[in-house]
């Protein structure tokens, strides 16, 4: 009975269902064209035909970017607090991605391929690859402001990208094109939906009392002085050697490691679609369930356990090349997934200062991830093309392990402040 009335308060509170729907969009727009976007550069017969060095350069040149942009952006949202207005400026890049990447993009990516990688750097990472961590931190700040449940305002933007990754499927044998034109029509929703719906709750919210700010905007030196902590580095270590790995994986290498498992790219990449989607699907109910399971174990316990089933995904589809198993094994993305991502965001709430939890996660978690992209995609990317697959997945694998025994000796237990001393937090 209270499970009941909890969920239809939740369906009620308008600041959750605008939430929801804002991270539904945005991800609609994302994944219909990023989640083909490596078969694309890969890819001979409806792609660019790049080798996997010159798609590395593409992704580290991606990261530099995005890795400025998230620290700027951090530092705009912190200040805006709750304000919608950098995410507007974001959507209004989202709604022009078909148009840059048909007459843009391509075309300098084929002609001249320096010019290319820095116009697509700027373009990608400012209306996605940065913004995501901002749309994000927007609404787990609402979340906390106006009582509801972030995981599950999280899960419809997974939801979104799963549904838009089954049409991507199908759109992208018949025509890449397609899949831009799409994210471009999310886009202007996502826009439209911005600009024409601030719940009254929010609107009649007094902003300057919100618990987050202590009645205090940040100022930049109260972000600059969060790298002197030395817990944080910590952090940004063992995030560095995780998450990258699995975004230069599952980004960089996965999609064309997948479609290659079948007898025809066209077969390949109409599977991958669908096997994208239905995990994400899955992944969009975890996000549910994993808050739920947090409060169980703890968070440092759900960091540990989606570390452990990172390393045994990557590791596995270094063992086998059946499409099946390895469809199985991709599965078990829809758990990784919020095991990371909910519980780390937690991590930073809990062991830090709430007030600059925007630029906390974004240079904790995101930018963390941005650098050891930059750093690590070209490597990896001509190691795959020297190695091949399996050994380079084997190579990420043994990283993750390691990366994981360093977090259990140097991750916060849930009762303990960033000093390693017990404490209550209010």
């Amino acid at each position: 009975m209270n499970s009941t009335k909890q969920l239809t308060k939740t369906l009620k509170n308008p600041s959750y269902l605008q939430s929801s729907l804002t991270l539904l969009l945005f991800f609609a727009s994302w994944g219909v064209w990023w989640s083909f976007f490596q078969l694309w550069l890969t890819s001979t017969k409806n792609g660019l035909g790049l080798s996997g060095s010159a798609v590395g350069t593409i992704y580290s040149a991606n990261s530099v970017v995005t890795l400025i942009l998230m620290f700027v952006y951090g530092t705009l949202q912190d200040k805006l607090i709750i304000k919608r207005y950098l995410l507007i400026f974001c959507a209004t890049l989202d709604a022009l991605i078909g148009p840059f990447f048909v007459w843009i993009y391509a075309p300098l990516l084929h002609h001249n391929f320096a010019l290319g990688i820095i116009a697509g750097s700027f373009m990608l990472s400012a209306g996605f690859l940065s913004a995501s961590g901002i749309f994000e931190a927007v609404s787990e700040k609402l979340s906390r402001r106006f009582n509801f449940e972030y995981g599950q305002a999280r899960a419809w933007g997974s939801f979104g990208y799963a549904a838009v990754a089954l049409l991507a499927g199908f759109l992208f044998p018949i025509n890449p094109q397609l899949n831009f034109w799409a994210g471009s029509v999310f886009g202007v929703l996502l826009l439209l939906e911005l600009l024409l719906w601030v719940p009254k709750i929010e609107r009649n919210a007094d902003i300057s009392d919100d618990a987050d700010t202590g009645n205090k905007t940040p100022k930049l030196k109260d972000m600059l002085s969060l790298l002197k902590i030395k817990d944080l580095w910590l952090i940004i270590i063992f995030i560095m050697f995780t998450n990258t790995f699995y975004t230069v994986f599952d980004q960089q290498m996965f999609p064309d490691f997948y479609t290659k498992l079948f007898a025809t790219a066209a077969l390949g990449q109409h599977m991958y679609g669908i096997l994208n989607s239905v995990q994400v699907f899955f992944e969009a109910l975890m996000m549910s369930l994993v808050p739920i399971l947090m409060k169980k174990i703890g968070v440092r316990n759900a960091l540990l356990l989606g570390v452990t089933v990172m390393f045994i995904r990557i590791g596995g589809c270094g063992l086998f090349h059946d499409p099946i198993i390895i469809s199985c094994i991709k599965m078990l993305h829809s758990i990784e997934v919020p095991l990371f991502s909910l519980p780390i965001f937690r991590y930073f709430t809990l062991h830090f200062d709430t007030k600059l939890s925007a630029t906390l996660y974004m240079i904790g978690f995101q930018v963390a991830s941005q650098i050891g992209q930059a750093l690590l995609s070209n490597p990896l990317g001509s190691l795959r093309d020297n190695i091949g697959y399996s050994s380079t997945f084997h190579i990420i694998a043994l990283t993750v392990l390691v990366a994981g025994i360093y977090a259990f000796f140097v991750l916060k237990k849930d009762n303990q402040d960033v000093n390693g001393e017990p404490f209550i937090r209010s």
